[in-house]
């Protein structure tokens, strides 16, 4: 993270400031003029600029205007006197993100300077892209068909909707689209639909004006604006809410939006790839999506082949994750014996690439030797049952690793483990992305795709009683134990217990 730049002609408020964020474990570098600040941007950038308005030679607001013209994604904060309130509002009108009154609280100035600074990481995370686009492997020729299709759209800017199984890799082919584009110097955003609350997905995808809402301190571009000229690539567009498809079609039909509060049209010039792993066609009979939309997205459409359509393409991508895993370990990358590929490429794996990735993540960390055998795969691989008859891919019912009735196994049924437990309740902790929580998020999304209602309700009974099992057996039954392992009150486990009927556990 870059320092944060204090300009001030003032030693004194530069020097408060300063101890106050180091205080903070935030760098700052500080400058007693303009003109300073200005030949440093020639070299280096900060994260959030602090500015006085009134300073010798350039002024903080020359400043700001200088900066909001290089820099315009940059957050700046102005600070002023009481009396000179109205160079404040001229600051607003500049691009400012916030001010400082004279005299100012320390601790108001640092909490200021904290939500700039989460403005500016949250920017910064989607106006860079990447510098190298990930590889797409895959020989087996419906791949290849995806290679084609990304070759002929090369020199477009249409409009594409990706469609596949979860897990086939569908960012990848947006960036790939992306890379190949008249559009490929331009930004990159990516968004999922499906991971923003319905409430705040209005305003990350059009941005909002200040005051526009409680906590809408400072004006926001949304993504849109972050995507000007570049390519927007909207993840899980299925799942969008109805209203806000509204919004959406109007983008893409006249080339303008407001942002939430907002009187202006802005215009924008942005490529739109959308991709969800939906039938959209059935969303639309059901009502659920707009048809016109619908009609919008679909101008060109790539469909990507699951992993069980491209068996041949398995071994090539296992060793190229374990090469990619080793690196990112700093380790020797270990080898699969022909056996344990043969038995790799005959499973059924609903994650598709990205549980093979996972997978691939484990055994560089959990198998022993460096050339790995079938019994050194995960157990619930090797001793995985079928999955029954209208099932979903989970083992959801008796627990294996807690004990007792009603217990939930998160783990999939013939699946890469998820950097966790490997069915005997021992591996490395699960707390990534593509973790227990990634598979918990593959549980909500199949069981909402299946229409099934209360998805919270359920799921967060079967979390409560598997983490209240687990804190019982580890206490040996005693609740009061188990209720201070877990962080929460006596009353609350004894409630708990009896809401969800665990049986086994004692008071002393």
């Amino acid at each position: 993270m870059k320092p944060i730049w204090i300009v001030d002609d003032d030693a004194s408020i530069r020097w408060v400031l300063e101890k106050a964020l180091a205080r903070e474990n935030l760098a700052t570098r500080s400058f007693a003029s303009g003109r300073e600040a200005l030949a440093a941007f020639e070299t280096d950038t900060p994260q959030v600029l602090v500015s006085d308005i009134r300073m010798p030679g350039e002024s903080g607001l020359d400043l700001l205007a200088l900066v909001k013209d290089r820099h315009p994604g940059l957050p700046v904060i102005v600070i002023t006197a009481f009396s000179d309130l109205d160079s404040a509002v001229a600051s607003f009108q500049g691009g400012a993100f916030e001010y400082l009154a004279k005299p100012f609280d320390i601790d108001k100035a640092v909490a200021l300077i904290r939500r700039a600074l989460e403005e500016s990481l949250r920017e910064a995370s989607v106006d860079i892209a990447p510098s190298e686009t990930p590889e797409i492997l895959g020989q087996a020729s419906a791949m290849q068909e995806v290679f084609r299709a990304i070759g002929r759209l090369s020199q477009s800017n249409v409009t594409v909707l990706i469609t596949g199984e979860s897990g086939t890799g569908k960012e990848l082919v947006a960036r790939a689209l992306h890379k190949h584009s008249p559009r490929a110097q331009q930004p990159f955003i990516a968004l999922n639909t499906a991971a923003i609350p319905k409430d705040l997905l209005e305003s990350e995808l059009f941005g909002h004006e200040r005051g526009a809402f409680t906590g809408a301190q400072a004006m926001r571009r949304g993504r849109f604006e972050q995507a000007e000229n570049g390519t927007l690539f909207l993840d899980e567009i299925g799942d969008m809410p109805f209203d806000l498809q509204t919004r959406l079609l109007r983008v893409l039909s006249d080339g303008h939006f407001y942002r939430v509060g907002g009187h202006q049209p802005v215009k924008a010039n942005v490529r739109v790839i959308a991709a969800t792993h939906q039938n959209l066609e059935q969303r639309v009979r059901d009502g659920l999506f707009r048809e016109d939309l619908y009609h919008r997205l679909n101008v060109i459409r790539l469909r990507l082949p699951s992993l069980r359509e491209r068996r041949e393409d398995i071994p090539i991508l296992v060793r190229h994750f374990l090469v990619q895993s080793a690196r990112q370990l700093g380790v020797e990358t270990k080898r699969m014996s022909d056996d344990a590929l043969r038995f790799l490429t005959g499973l059924e794996l609903p994650g598709n690439v990205r549980q093979l990735e996972n997978l691939c993540n484990w055994i560089t960390v959990m198998a022993p030797g460096q050339t790995v055998e079938v019994k050194d795969l995960p157990r619930d691989l090797t001793q995985a049952q079928p999955i029954p008859a209208g099932g979903n891919g989970f083992a959801v019912g008796l627990g294996t690793g807690v004990g007792g009735s009603g217990t939930v196994s998160l783990a999939p049924v013939a699946a890469a483990p998820s950097h966790g437990f490997d069915g005997a309740g021992q591996g490395a902790p699960a707390n990534g992305a593509d973790g227990w929580i990634g598979l918990l998020e593959l549980q909500a999304a199949r069981m909402l795709a299946d229409g099934q209602v209360e998805v919270m309700d359920v799921l967060g009974r079967q979390f409560e009683s598997a983490l209240i099992r687990t804190a019982l057996k580890h206490t040996h039954g005693r609740k009061n134990d188990a209720a201070i392992r877990l962080g929460i009150g006596r009353n609350t486990i004894t409630r708990k217990i009896a809401e969800l009927g665990i049986d086994g556990a004692k008071d002393e």
